[in-house]
């Protein structure tokens, strides 16, 4: 299956196993881009190389990042990032991301969800606050059969606890609206990734990916102002039209700055 058309498809076992952010970081520390992605993760099962607790988790956290990375091509930047000891506040955001390209569930759930959630005011969110959206997820064919009440329950405690990881909410039982900032570099670095795809200003400031991080078009139009005040950027607006001049040429070439 292609990378595109796993675009697409819900993933009960990858949101219920979590986002594995400390063994993701450590595994591409670890990364060999000499090596197949297949060969790397045999690598990493023979030698339990992030010290896993047991051997069903060892094999759950290959099993997940074979389905959700794509190392020496597409992700490769994030992996190179994790080599050169990029820090956890800025690598997370960027993780997210890379993630999302092909974690449509978490995606979903976190631009049209916990987004408008937030932006109408919600306080609280439970596992069962879920289940009306999960259960629509199968009414609009996104998942092949429905779930039992048990897989709906471990995927909503799943996908909540995700956006605790990535600093989006906060809580155990009860999930709550976390105060969240997306970093300078992060920031810069999801601008270029868009860019790279986009090469429309106004349709990257629109995007829907910054809902992921709680930013709506105006905040991140504040953002870009603010860097092209310090030179980060130059961004100008007039009526309709907006020009965005970024600092390098690509994502991948902002991220070898980032990492050297």
């Amino acid at each position: 299956m292609t990378a595109r058309s796993r675009a697409s498809v819900v993933s009960s076992f990858t949101i219920i196993k979590g986002a594995m952010i400390e063994e993701t970081y450590a595994v591409f520390q670890q990364w060999d881009f000499d090596l197949s992605r297949e060969e790397n993760l045999r690598h990493v099962k023979e030698t339990n190389a992030i010290g896993a607790g047991s051997e069903s988790w060892l094999r759950d956290v290959c099993k997940v990042l074979h389905r959700r990375f794509d190392p020496n091509r597409r992700d490769r930047s994030l992996v190179e990032l994790a080599k050169a000891g990029c820090s956890y506040p800025l690598w997370k955001p960027l993780l997210l991301w890379h993630m999302t390209r092909d974690e449509f569930l978490l995606r979903d759930f976190l631009v049209h969800h916990v987004f408008e959630e937030h932006r109408a005011g919600a306080l609280r969110m439970r596992t069962e606050s879920l289940h009306g959206y999960l259960r629509g997820l199968y009414e609009q064919q996104r998942v092949r059969g429905p779930w039992t009440e048990s897989t709906v329950d471990g995927v909503a405690s799943g996908l909540l606890r995700m956006a605790v990881d990535f600093d989006l909410l906060k809580g155990t039982q009860v999930r709550e609206p976390a105060s969240y900032h997306l970093p300078e570099e992060s920031f810069l670095y999801i601008l270029h990734a868009l860019s790279d795809g986009q090469p429309n200003a106004r349709e990257v400031v629109e995007a829907e990916d910054w809902r992921m991080y709680l930013m709506e078009p105006a905040d991140v139009e504040r953002e870009l102002f603010r860097l092209h005040q310090f030179r980060k950027v130059h961004y100008e607006v007039a009526g309709s039209i907006a020009q965005l001049t970024l600092p390098c040429s690509s994502a991948a070439a902002y991220a070898k700055g980032l990492a050297a």
